[in-house]
């Protein structure tokens, strides 16, 4: 069973592709219809809504939205503990809003497609601006740090892990599954496609941040996506590197108690570093909203909302009762386990966002291939890897050390291009999936069965799918009849 007190989370992003043609689709009417469904089972769905357009629903269960665009859902659950079932309780609910998706897509004659990138969408600046959901952060990251955020809109997804920790264990959960990120790559590959070509990547998702970030105005975005020399010595060593010298603080909250993607901000002139901008005492910058010239001045709740700054395999994201003491923090950022003390008397709770893992899901042809016992597990399998490592934390830093950190952080670029057609990528995974099940107990490794099936006979997502791409050359419904293959099945 999980862990007393520790609570698993999920993050599920969805494809989105008409049934038709198999061409990317931007989802209409559907969030009324989602939450009608929701409505009929007594979960009083709340909507979300930005500049008029519907993008979400709310239970208690989670949040039903979208990432970047119309085009891709993400389904955000609430925490589940142990006493609710862990893994097993997840799952049923992961299933249930796959279930619940694929109503509402029928209407739209859409569904959901087994892939971490839809294989055949255009990239270009008029699909873009079609699909694009109209959060006033991407004023920020697009028209301020000229970020190519329009590469991500082809539907880039992602399977990610949410398992909390308690803070004075984060630093060294975050570092493994970080350090360990090229095997959960491999073992979930499933996006060797885009604009309708074979990319030479077995997960081409993963070469979204590059991209997103290699022309950025700030240099230190770029390098914010990548893995640094050595793991993290504690939290304070790890907020040092997303805030340190080189990176440029993101906009700022003008009020901290706003949300991370709906704030009134303010630039800081002079793109200072956040680890500047909170020694100072006070900072002049302009409102995002008028222009106006304001001078901002550094609060605790500052660093909190700051937290999102990176694009690694993982984060630690964490919430606090209170916004630290500006000189407290000040104090504790110095200290060698400062920010860990600091942080537990103000009643931290974080959880490590695994990112590596693409988006999977049962379909037909998985079911053929690999029999329905197997496809079964493959939404929760990452879940159940990550918790396995963060459960067996002392023998997943052994295999940290045996592998060594830079070794690893080159494997990822192996790891994306052959996944485990590498040899070394395939050891690795095959070392880390048995640490991972070491972690869990006897009723909670079946949730593997489908990474076992991967790393065993060496087919990932990505080869299945190659193999129909190449099956079906010349035949002028492609893509039509890859989609129909891969349109996911809950189970």
């Amino acid at each position: 069973m999980t862990a007393p007190g520790q609570t698993l989370g999920l993050e599920m992003e969805m494809a989105v592709a008409r049934r038709d043609t198999g061409a990317s689709h931007a989802v209409g009417g559907y969030f009324q219809r989602l939450a009608s469904i929701k409505a009929a089972r007594d979960e009083a769905p709340g909507m979300s809504r930005i500049e008029g357009r519907d993008v979400g629903v709310s239970v208690a269960a989670g949040e039903s939205g979208l990432d970047n665009g119309f085009n891709l859902l993400e389904t955000a659950f609430a925490p589940v503990s142990a006493a609710q079932g862990g893994l097993a309780e997840l799952g049923r609910r992961a299933r249930r809003e796959l279930e619940d998706a694929l109503r509402a897509l029928d209407a739209e004659d859409a569904t959901v497609l087994n892939v971490s990138e839809h294989p055949a969408c255009t990239l270009d600046p008029a699909w873009y601006a079609a699909v694009q959901v109209p959060r006033p952060i991407y004023r920020e990251l697009v028209g301020h740090r000229e970020w190519l955020h329009r590469v991500g809109i082809d539907a880039k997804a992602q399977n990610s892990p949410c398992t909390s920790v308690d803070v004075r264990e984060a630093a060294r959960a975050l570092n493994v599954v970080l350090g360990l990120a090229p095997a959960s790559v491999a073992i979930f590959a499933n996006s060797p496609l885009e604009s309708g070509r074979e990319t030479g990547f077995k997960e081409n998702r993963l070469t979204v941040w590059d991209r997103m970030f290699r022309h950025s105005r700030f240099a230190g975005d770029h390098y914010l996506q990548r893995l640094p020399e050595r793991p993290f010595a504690d939290l304070g060593d790890y907020f040092r590197w997303m805030f340190g010298p080189g990176t440029a603080s993101r906009c700022l909250p003008l009020a901290v108690e706003d949300g991370y993607k709906s704030a009134v901000g303010v630039y800081l002139q002079g793109s200072p570093s956040l680890s500047r901008f909170m020694a100072s005492d006070g900072w002049p910058g302009l409102r995002t909203d008028t222009g106006e010239s304001v001078t901002l001045a550094p609060q605790g709740g500052h660093f909190e909302y700051s937290q999102f700054a990176h694009f690694l395999d993982a984060r630690w994201r964490y919430r606090l009762v209170s916004h630290p003491p500006l000189e407290a923090l000040r104090e504790a950022w110095r200290r060698p386990g400062g920010i860990e003390d600091l942080y537990a008397g103000l009643g931290a709770v974080g959880y490590i966002e695994g990112r590596a893992p693409g988006a999977g899901f049962a379909d037909a042809q998985l079911l053929r291939d690999a029999g329905r016992t197997v496809a079964a597990t493959t939404v929760m399998a990452p879940s159940a890897m990550q918790l396995g490592l963060m459960r067996n934390l002392e023998q997943a830093e052994d295999l940290l050390r045996e592998w060594g950190w830079l070794r690893l952080r080159d494997m990822r670029a192996d790891a994306m291009r052959h996944a485990l057609d590498d040899d070394a990528v395939w050891a690795l995974a095959r070392d880390a999936l048995a640490v991972a099940e070491g972690g869990l107990a006897a009723d909670e490794r079946h949730w593997l069965d489908y990474a076992r099936y991967v790393v065993d006979s060496r087919d990932t997502g990505a080869d299945r799918l190659l193999r129909l791409w190449r099956g079906l050359e010349g035949d002028p419904h492609r893509l039509r009849e890859v989609c129909r293959a891969r349109a996911a099945v809950p189970l």
